[in-house]
């Protein structure tokens, strides 16, 4: 029998959308590897910096403040994120720092906080402390279970090789069997405009980038728990500690292709060398290294909402470096514009969010 509802896609953005479906009809959720998050949910530096994106981005991420901070008794925990430029880069320093709310602060006391800070390389810096941990799995577990709560199915190992569309029902081909559903929720990350193809849609030009992460030991044999993220101007590299160890990034953004992405030694070496300029404690050894893929549509906001051309086709994707952030929020909102109900947004920006844009 066709579900009401059938998702493809279960990493934040799909497992969000069949808790909120599952309240409005019968639900199956698509996850083409053996468990939910695999890729790029899987991958995440998981910060909630609300001011961290384009304006529908923002308008997401501050409506889902409140589901992030209080359902199921919160996900978030303090962190904060810091800003340092040296010499020469004080017109990038001024954007980002506008861009993301942050007040300039003493060197000495960005020293104070993070005091692997080279003093000699440190020109200026800004702090906020309205940037938070977001602990990602249990946040996919509470969606996950509230969709499961509801009756909803989620099927893992089920990569689809195949949509069609007959007599008003989809119907997905996957190794676990067919399954059909009345609407057809795209939440599929980097392979998005894929299964758009496979549907007969028209792609919107979704393009996935890599990012490549490595784990250091603590710097120094510092505790780490009251440091927060610091970033380079014009976002160069970041520095987040995560479970007692340092997670380094080179923040690269390298157009790629749908895959199960892997750090690159090139690039994350680059990007190491960036931090390293800028602190007092060589890299000598990586723990672990790693890479996701963060997809944008062409004006890298979030594309939610119906297909233009067929409308039981709904779009959930391009979430970029922003699906964690935005998910409560997104997700509800894919959940309003299918009951027909008024979103909790402003207008503007779920005309922004639509792929109509596109058209």
């Amino acid at each position: 029998m066709a579900s009401d509802f059938l998702i493809i896609g279960g990493g934040i953005a799909g497992i969000s959308a069949a808790a909120r479906l599952a309240a409005l009809g019968t639900v199956t959720l698509l996850e083409a590897e053996d468990h939910l998050a695999y890729h790029t949910s899987g991958r995440s530096a998981a910060l909630f910096e609300p001011y961290y994106g384009r304006a529908p981005v923002v308008a997401l991420s501050l409506a889902s403040e409140a589901h992030l901070r209080h359902a199921n008794g919160g996900v978030l925990s303090p962190r904060g994120m810091m800003l340092v430029a040296g010499p020469g880069e004080d017109a990038a320093f001024e954007t980002d720092r506008a861009a993301l709310g942050l007040d300039e602060i003493a060197v000495a006391d960005a020293l104070a906080r993070v005091p692997v800070l080279r003093a000699d390389a440190l020109s200026r810096a800004a702090f906020a402390d309205h940037a938070w941990d977001i602990d990602t799995d249990r946040l996919i577990q509470d969606f996950a279970r509230e969709a499961r709560a509801a009756g909803g199915r989620i099927v893992t190992g089920a990569r689809v090789t195949a949509v069609s569309r007959e007599g008003g029902t989809w119907r997905a081909e996957t190794a676990e069997g067919a399954f059909a559903g009345r609407i057809l929720v795209n939440a599929a990350g980097a392979w998005a405009d894929t299964v758009a193809g496979l549907a007969g849609v028209t792609p919107i030009g979704l393009t996935p980038h890599r990012r490549s992460m490595a784990r250091i030991p603590a710097p120094g044999g510092h505790d780490l728990s009251r440091w927060p993220l610091v970033m380079g101007a014009g976002e160069t590299w970041y520095a987040k500690p995560d479970a007692g160890a340092l997670i380094v990034s080179p923040a690269e953004e390298d157009p790629t292709h749908p895959h199960d992405a892997w750090a690159d030694d090139m690039v994350l070496a680059e990007g190491l060398a960036r931090y390293e300029a800028m602190v007092t404690e060589p890299v000598t050894r990586l723990l672990a290294s790693w890479a996701g893929l963060r997809t944008f549509a062409p004006d890298r906001v979030l594309v939610i909402g119906p297909d233009r051309a067929e409308p039981s086709f709904f779009w959930l994707a391009g979430q970029g470096g922003y699906g964690f952030q935005t998910a409560p929020s997104a997700s509800r909102l894919a959940a309003d514009l299918i009951a027909g109900r008024a979103p909790e947004i402003e207008a503007a920006a779920v005309s922004a969010l639509s792929p109509n844009r596109f058209s």
